[in-house]
């Protein structure tokens, strides 16, 4: 990477980050969403596990998926929310005639988003820890290549979400929510795959996120690194970030071509 590719892509994340400090409102998604999440799934995890013979297991397993879940909902929120600040800012024809490439700007929002990610899952982290005793640092070693893939999957649907906007407008906004929030139970975070019905299993294995949580499990059980799950969850946030690439090239083509530009102007 060249010193002008690093100083470009500084410059995106700095602008978010002015654009961020401007309107601490925006803080909403990082610091009061994954409070709410661990309280709600927490409170239902305890109740859970007075019912059961379980115990302590159930509300592991369950906060520790609600924590790493901020992972994928972090990741994608912020790279799609990235690029429709430009949307609403009616700056994107501004940030298309700069010299600027389509790596760097994704390079740029990604950078700010890391340190909204760091920032939502720490918070639900620590309200895991303080609220309910339950550490994310028990999974182990376990954790680093579990939430690497989802931080991939998060990317990939951020970029999808964003081809999306570039081909129909501001009406497909909406999906940056909408889409996560149909992954999150195909994803079997909580529980495994085999509770959803019998319709949905075959969709939720050939997510990657499902085997992540599967090793998540594994991992909050005592059962060490399950390297086959994760293997097989590599591969798959990998081909669903490659495929997502593809889609946000090809819908920037036509977004060129038929002159979509005047949507935001």
């Amino acid at each position: 990477m060249t010193p002008g590719a690093w100083r470009r892509i500084r410059a995106i994340a700095w602008r978010h980050y002015v654009a961020l400090k401007r309107s601490p409102h925006r803080l909403f998604d990082v610091t009061l969403w994954p409070l709410v999440d661990i309280m709600l799934f927490g409170t239902l995890a305890v109740y859970a596990s007075r019912l059961s013979d379980s115990g302590a297991i159930v509300i592991g397993y369950v906060l520790s998926g609600a924590v790493l879940w901020h992972v994928v909902y972090q990741s994608g929120i912020g790279l799609a929310t990235g690029f429709m600040e430009e949307t609403w800012t009616r700056n994107l024809i501004n940030v298309m005639v700069t010299p600027v490439s389509e790596f760097e700007y994704f390079a740029g929002v990604a950078l700010f988003g890391a340190a909204k990610i760091i920032t939502g899952v720490g918070v639900a982290a620590v309200g895991a820890a303080v609220a309910f005793s339950m550490s994310i640092g028990d999974v182990g070693w376990a954790l680093l290549p579990i939430t690497a893939v989802l931080l991939t999957v998060g990317w990939a649907i951020g970029m999808f979400v964003i081809g999306l906007v570039l081909r129909f407008g501001s009406g497909a906004e909406a999906l940056a929510w909408g889409i996560l929030f149909a992954v999150m139970p195909l994803s079997g975070v909580f529980t495994p795959v085999a509770n959803l019905p019998g319709a949905f299993q075959p969709i939720a294995k050939a997510l990657p996120t499902t085997h992540a949580f599967i090793a998540l499990r594994e991992a909050v059980g005592g059962g060490g690194i399950a390297w086959s799950e994760l293997a097989l969850a590599f591969a798959l946030a990998v081909l669903l970030l490659i495929g997502a690439g593809a889609f946000v090239v090809q819908m920037l083509r036509v977004f060129r071509r038929r002159g979509y530009v005047t949507r935001y102007a």
